[in-house]
């Protein structure tokens, strides 16, 4: 499929970990490592030209800029970046008590303002779930049932960002135990718990209705994609923003409540009017929720809220993310 490279940032800089003295500047007096930056670039562009539709991926922790831009555009050619900061961020929001969340909640917001520089992957990786950090459903705050809807609102959150979604092996069930190599295969037994079987039929359901709705990536690499509904409601723990595509004929809308309190006649600005319906609901009962939502749609106003002309009150479950999606065509 491909190569993900470890460490990119240690191969760019000369004076990656080393303290003054310990390294010598580059023939124009820089920090770069222009003999890795050439390597780089030759290796992408050998792998695409020889090997048509594999992808490279860098693990690059810095603000190099152009890691996924192609070579002759001045970039090193890789097809993706790990988006480091998104998951750091997103990450340490979601570890806090959503008592305290409040004043964390830029930690969410923030990442809109940088992700279309690169061509990112959300990841949720090996490095987050090992050596004392343990799972990242241990890591969510409260009690078990709280603990599985974070980790649900947390996907249902993840898939409708821009960019691409990487999880690690175990995080699709819910795995309870950190990763450790010695001790062996995945805890798979732990399907046979309704719990972490709701959250492996999530997953599955991410990715389906990610497939169904070109919103969520048509116009993943541009600002264009992403209207913000509701960015400052630090006080509620809410957000809420749109997908869209080209022709902005096809939307989806994703609302996340990040308390573990049920908002009632919650309202948010949508980008056409129409009924509405969930096209998915991290607190659905198939995933061990609660089942609280909008099963019989929402229909839009012509009442402008939040910079948008149409508008709708509705039901967000507690610790839940719930995309809508219009129900047949949307009204201008």
């Amino acid at each position: 499929d491909g190569l993900r490279v470890d460490a990119v940032a240690s191969m760019l800089y000369l004076d990656y970990s080393r303290k003054p003295g310990e390294w010598v500047p580059n023939a124009f007096g820089g920090r770069e490592d222009l003999d890795a930056v050439s390597f780089l670039r030759e290796v992408n562009d050998v792998l695409h030209e020889r090997e048509p539709g594999a992808v490279t991926i860098a693990e690059e922790s810095t603000a190099w800029p152009g890691v996924s831009r192609p070579t002759h555009l001045g970039g090193l050619g890789f097809d993706f970046k790990w988006n480091m900061g998104w998951m750091h961020d997103t990450l340490e929001y979601f570890s806090k008590d959503p008592i305290h969340r409040r004043f964390h909640h830029h930690e969410l917001t923030f990442s809109m303002v940088y992700a279309w520089n690169e061509s990112f992957v959300l990841p949720l990786s090996h490095d987050e779930v090992v050596h004392g950090k343990g799972s990242l459903l241990t890591r969510m705050p409260g009690d078990r049932w709280q603990r599985f809807a974070n980790l649900r609102a947390l996907y249902g959150y993840m898939w409708a960002h821009p960019g691409k979604q990487l999880l690690f092996m175990g995080q699709e069930f819910g795995q309870e135990k950190e990763w450790s190599e010695p001790a062996g295969s995945l805890d798979w037994h732990l399907l046979d718990d309704a719990d972490h079987a709701g959250v492996r039929a999530l997953v599955v359901d991410l990715n389906r209705v990610y497939s169904e709705e070109p919103a969520l990536w048509e116009l993943d690499h541009s600002h264009e994609g992403v209207r913000w509904l509701e960015p400052n409601a630090a006080a509620e723990n809410m957000l809420a923003f749109a997908r869209t595509t080209e022709d902005w004929k096809s939307w989806l809308v994703c609302v996340a409540n990040l308390s573990p309190v049920v908002r009632e006649g919650w309202r948010t600005g949508l980008p056409a009017g129409g009924k509405w319906r969930e096209a998915l609901n991290t607190d659905s009962r198939f995933y061990g929720g609660s089942d609280v939502g909008n099963g019989l749609g929402v229909e839009a106003e012509k009442l402008p809220w939040n910079e948008q002309d149409w508008s709708a009150e509705i039901t967000v479950p507690p610790l839940g993310v719930v995309w809508l999606v219009p129900d047949g065509d949307p009204a201008s």
